[in-house]
């Protein structure tokens, strides 16, 4: 892309030739702009006059047309022209700084290099109003640490990290630190075939993984982290193990605070440096992707911490917040929410998504907090949030952010997906926006979760009179795009880990914990388990240890896991488990007359009627013999899952290798299945 005109002005003798010869550089950018793989940094034909005297060069990448998309919330690539960039300029290498501080006096840059000094190193304003500053250095280093010293509102002087930068110093340190993006990615087998793994019709059971806890070095010692290439030596393959299509990493972007989990961020372009450079985190997503799986990242555009170093009043204003606190506060969270109104904070946020999908190829986004987005009264009561301009409580700005940020990433990247964390009933959340929709690809279906989490914390004894907690998902299913949730929310503050959700003696917890698994896996839907559960880890989630790896040396642990590798394997090699997973067509109930004895049933339906299962739960310690159950269309039977196997820490008694099918209306195709359901247990039907 050309660059821009040079913002200080020519003298009028000169204009003519100088816009002849800045015409003929445009050509040239386009010509032969190139990546130089030894350094990763971008060169650019010489096309501005500037004084190489001074310290700080007047230079500019951004064009006039990319500063109005800039304002107007249509710059979805910020991120080429924002930040620092390592650039060549009249044959000296150095990097190029931008920066939008619209109510500062004066910006400049400083770091190790010149001791820290303000005002030594002065970028430029641009001459349009745009608040944008700029300016290159020439000889500045890779890797060296900076911020910005902004002179800003009322003469408040604060030093500020870039919010484009894509590497910080790691915490408690606060600086950024100038790099680049450079890498040989080897996934191109992935990258070419991804529409198949990510499409909807594709089998979703998404491990859900917080990179620092998963496992460390020292499991006693919080501040000890594994690295990057350390974490994807072991985790890779144990995704890849236990059948899992995607992972999902809790906010890997930059933030200060290791108790936020991630989700009070500041840097919103840099993978964490905690474990890391970026070029480290783009192996670990090549290495998911070359062992066929895919990564989701959790996004987090609903609320920014208030760090000195951060975002919040950041040339000493309200820029990227609402200034208006019933809209730009979050009590919650005790955080800041971006003001979606404001052209350029949306033009910084949709590159912020976009950016990750570009330069780290992954396959999705988990956006954070949708529902804190979309409402004005969310966590608000009466007196603290005023109504839009129609009289309601919705967020007109943010959704027309959320319908703008899918539109934009399912154009650019059409073989990935977005997931709304929506906890609430708002309509269409995962419909296109040219139905009206919000645009997303899929939404946590956290109805399901606490009604499925409530009907299992009862003893089985009572589970017949809230048989409708049970059933009632398939009521609202069809309403979106659904995925099932059982995340790291669940497991912490209080709610006890899964296994201890579960009624009854050890026995009989981890029979329900199998028995609900399965009930998970062959409901309609993709599938979301944090880690952790998938091995019945007894103590809740703790972000400054690591999961209970040593109870892999006891058999039910070690057999729940193995039982959830089995689930995940049955999931993707079913295809009525998943073809049609979010149509009417996948889904029919068989049975539900058995309120009494807590035993239901169901057919998983795919594009061929060969390819049905048939499920039947046994939510009771009763073992049931010689259970009839009645199906249309087939008649003989296999059963391809037991959860009470004994390789499963079941029992290992009741289990129908080939039930006896007899025909009991020919006309109808109606048969009748005579067959053993174990106690708390589930079996599968092919």
């Amino acid at each position: 892309m050309a660059v821009a005109k040079k913002q200080t002005a020519k003298k009028s003798g000169e204009k003519a030739a100088g816009e002849a010869k800045e015409g003929i550089a445009e050509k040239k950018i386009k010509k032969n702009t190139v990546m130089d793989k030894a350094n990763t940094s971008k060169k650019y034909e010489e096309s501005h006059f500037v004084d190489s005297t001074k310290k700080v060069w007047n230079y500019s990448l951004l064009t006039d047309e990319a500063v109005r998309n800039f304002q107007q919330g249509t710059l979805y690539n910020g991120y080429e022209y924002f930040g620092s960039h390592e650039i060549e300029v009249l044959g000296k290498r150095g990097y190029y700084f931008a920066v939008w501080a619209p109510n500062a006096t004066a910006v400049s840059v400083k770091g190790n290099f010149n001791g820290w000094k303000n005002n030594e190193y002065l970028l430029y304003v641009r001459l349009d109003n745009s608040g944008i500053w700029e300016g290159f250095i020439p000889g500045f280093p890779r890797g060296e640490v900076y911020k910005y010293h902004i002179k800003g509102y009322k003469g408040t002087e604060i030093d500020k990290g870039d919010p484009y930068a894509n590497f910080w110093e790691k915490r408690p340190q606060t600086a950024s630190i100038t790099w680049g993006l450079g890498y040989g990615w080897n996934d191109k087998d992935w990258m070419e075939e991804r529409k198949v793994h990510n499409a909807l019709s594709a089998p979703w059971s998404v491990y859900e993984v917080h990179l620092a806890s998963w496992m460390r070095p020292n499991k006693y010692d919080e501040e000890a982290y594994n690295d990057y290439a350390t974490i994807t030596a072991r985790l890779v393959p144990y995704v890849k193990e236990m059948g899992f299509t995607h992972v999902e990493l809790m906010p890997v972007m930059e933030h200060p605070f290791d108790g936020s989990w991630g989700y009070q961020g500041t840097g919103y372009f840099a993978p964490t440096s905690r474990f890391g450079n970026p070029q480290d985190f783009m192996a670990m997503v090549d290495a998911f992707h070359n062992a066929g799986i895919g990564v989701i990242l959790d996004w987090v555009p609903s609320h920014f911490p208030y760090d000195a170093h951060g975002l919040f009043m950041f040339d000493g204003a309200h820029t990227y917040e609402y200034a208006d606190m019933r809209k730009g506060y979050h009590p919650d969270w005790n955080s800041y929410i971006f003001n979606y109104s404001r052209g350029e904070v949306k033009s910084f946020l949709i590159s912020s998504a976009r950016f990750w999908f570009d330069k780290f190829h992954i396959d999705g986004i988990r956006v954070d907090a949708v529902s804190s987005m979309l409402r004005l009264d969310y966590s608000r009561g009466e007196g603290q949030w005023e109504p839009n301009q129609f009289g309601g409580n919705g967020n007109l700005e943010a959704i027309k952010f959320i319908k703008d940020l899918n539109e934009t990433i399912f154009r650019d990247f059409p073989d990935v997906q977005t997931i709304a964390e929506e906890a609430t009933d708002w309509p269409k959340v995962s419909r296109p926006t040219f139905a009206d929709g919000l645009g997303f690809g899929m939404k946590w279906m956290m109805g399901w979760m606490h009604d499925t989490l409530d009907y299992f914390k009862f003893d089985p004894i009572y589970r017949q009179y809230h048989q409708n907690k049970f059933t009632f998902s398939m009521m609202y299913f069809y309403d979106e795009n659904f995925m099932l949730p059982l995340s790291h929310d669940e497991v912490v503050h209080g709610k006890s880990p899964m296994i201890y959700k579960m009624p009854g003696d050890e026995w009989q917890k981890f029979a329900n914990l199998r028995l609900l698994y399965t009930y998970m896996f062959t409901h309609p839907g993709g599938k979301l388990l944090f880690m952790g559960n998938e091995f019945g880890q007894t103590n809740e989630w703790n972000y400054k240890s690591e999961l209970q790896w040593e109870l892999l040396e006891f058999a039910p642990h070690k057999k729940m896991q193995e039982c959830v590798k089995a689930l995940n394997n049955l999931y993707a090699s079913e295809p009525a488990l998943y073809e049609l997973q979010f149509e009417p067509g996948g889904f029919e109930w068989v049975d539900l007359n058995h309120r009494s004895e807590g035993v239901m049933c169901y057919k998983r339906k795919g594009k061929n009627k060969k390819d049905d299962v048939l499920v039947i739960l046994n939510t009771t310690p009763m073992v049931r013999q010689d259970w009839k159950v009645q199906v249309y269309g087939k008649a003989e039977w296999q059963e391809v899952f037991n959860s009470d196997k004994a390789e499963f820490y079941g029992s290992g008694n009741v289990y129908n290798p080939s039930p006896a099918v007899h025909l009991v209306d020919k006309k109808a195709g109606l048969y009748e299945i005579k067959c053993h359901l174990p106690a708390l247990g589930a079996i599968i039907f092919r």
